[in-house]
């Protein structure tokens, strides 16, 4: 009979540094696509407070059927509550919120996000139609990778 010597079982050095590699380089591509994603997912209380607002402007317009006149003057989130109804001081993702009375735009400071879009801000324009619908779009400072699409 031969006598074999069992070969030893395991991983030798080079197949755990190719591992430890390919773990590397997943985390280097995993880690800033997971930190765009939890400022997206933050972002959403903002956007949805603004679109609140969009809506709350909208109808109070059209029930004053203030079609083609100004937009009712909000400087603070305290006077967007007292004409609009709107308690959007209680959202903690927005600092500062204010409704230009010229041209209706929405703007909101945006805090406890991320340091990317803190202090920035996010708008939203009207667009008013002849039959005195109102499309909203959204603009900022913010970069465009965390703007809204809708």
């Amino acid at each position: 009979m031969v006598n074999m010597k069992k070969k030893g079982k395991g991983f030798t050095l080079i197949e755990l540094l190719i591992v430890i590699a390919i773990i590397g380089i997943l985390a280097a591509i995993a880690v800033p696509a997971y930190r765009k994603h939890v400022v997206k997912a933050r972002m959403s209380e903002v956007v949805n407070a603004m679109r609140y607002i969009a809506t709350a402007l909208t109808i109070y317009r059209q029930d004053l059927s203030l079609v083609g006149v100004a937009w009712p003057d909000c400087p603070d989130a305290t006077a967007i509550q007292n004409t609009l109804g709107l308690g959007i001081a209680s959202v903690t993702r927005i600092s500062a919120a204010q409704i230009d009375p010229a041209t209706g735009t929405i703007q909101a400071t945006l805090a406890n996000i991320d340091g990317v879009v803190n202090g920035q801000t996010l708008e939203m324009v009207p667009n008013e139609a002849i039959d005195g619908s109102i499309s909203w779009q959204w603009s900022g400072t913010i970069p465009m990778a965390y703007m809204p699409t809708r």
